[in-house]
């Protein structure tokens, strides 16, 4: 008898197998032209106006968490998914499945956080829906939200418009997220300040496009981080991406737990950066742009895009001179980040 195929971890880490799960099944069933982009929100115009739609669940273990908690990923991350195709995020809501047992205390302390997050991010929680599961079927709290928000006139940004000659620009350092979630689900007693760089990038995506409207793409670095967002870009564009990895901009105490947790922070999940890419004429006014902004201060060019390349490429330049081939995780380095 075949063996039945069944969900696994590895299907929500972002990686090869997320996107196997995606292609097999949900655009399957769901064909929609504007889904199949899998950009992080979908554009629809109305009789007078362009918005964005997008929607999110959060599932994160622990609920709290150095720089962070579920609620404010659930805020920061609905917002950046619209910000990113350069939305100016307007109305979440917000859905909560709560487990039996919950206590009133640490549901109120999240729903405060994201009250929090919502004023920070200027946007309003307008509706929702709660249901209740038996104790042990939701691990205490998750969360789903959706967010719409309006596009200006003038602005359209996709992967589909990435060109020959665009400078890859990250907003700042990379894998702080992952590795303060990790830390704090199990105890590891890592000695250092890091914490989550959750935070809501809708300023600083506005920043951006007020001094480059020729910016062509931009992507929040969350599940798969730097890695898997480029190569998915890569894929859907068609395009060859070549990045430096000294480059890349890494904070040494998150280098240093990484390598000790055998974490690459290439692949390490990020919840308040994002990779823009623009024209190599406008990266110096977008890193300026960017660096004016607390979420970008250690925005940095780490690449470009070399040429066309049928089903997409990502290559990694190394210090030594080598280089090789990023690609899709095959697993997940830390299940349950977001």
């Amino acid at each position: 008898m075949a063996k039945l195929e069944t969900i696994r971890l590895a299907h929500g880490s972002g990686g090869r197998l997320s996107r196997e799960l995606v292609n097999r099944v949900f655009l399957k069933y769901f064909p929609a032209r504007e889904l199949a982009r899998l950009d992080d929100s979908a554009v629809f115009k109305t009789s007078s106006s362009r918005l964005a739609l997008t929607t999110d669940s959060y599932v994160v273990s622990p609920l709290f968490f150095p720089g962070g908690d579920i609620g404010r990923l659930a805020v920061c991350g609905t917002v950046n998914d619209l910000s990113v195709k350069g939305a100016v995020p307007k109305w979440l809501s917000a859905a909560f499945i709560l487990e039996e047992g919950l206590s009133f205390e640490v549901l109120q302390r999240v729903c405060a956080s994201m009250r929090s997050a919502a004023r920070e991010a200027g946007v309003e929680i307008i509706t929702g829906d709660t249901k209740v599961v038996e104790k042990g079927k939701a691990d205490g709290l998750f969360i789903t939200t959706a967010g719409v928000g309006e596009i200006p006139a003038g602005i359209d940004l996709s992967s589909a418009y990435i060109r020959k000659g665009d400078a890859v620009i990250v907003s700042g350092s990379l894998g702080a997220h992952g590795v303060a979630v990790l830390n704090a689900r199990h105890g590891l007693g890592l000695k250092s300040a890091i914490k989550s760089d959750a935070a809501p990038l809708n300023r600083l995506t506005a920043s951006v496009l007020k001094v480059s409207r020729c910016t062509h793409a931009m992507r929040d670095l969350t599940r798969g981080g730097l890695a898997g967002a480029l190569v998915e870009i890569s894929e859907s564009s068609g395009v060859r991406i070549e990045i430096s990895g000294e480059a890349v901009p890494v904070d040494k105490p998150v280098r240093a737990a990484s390598a000790l947790l055998g974490i690459d922070p290439l692949y390490a999940a990020n919840e308040g950066r994002l990779v823009c890419f623009a024209p190599a004429r406008d990266s110096e006014k977008i890193l300026r742009a960017m660096r004016q902004h607390p979420c970008g201060k250690g925005a940095a060019v780490i690449g470009l895009v070399s040429g066309v390349c049928p089903g997409g490429s990502v290559l990694l330049k190394t210090a030594i001179g080598g280089s090789r081939r990023l690609m899709l995780a095959e697993g997940e380095q830390l299940p349950r980040i977001c």
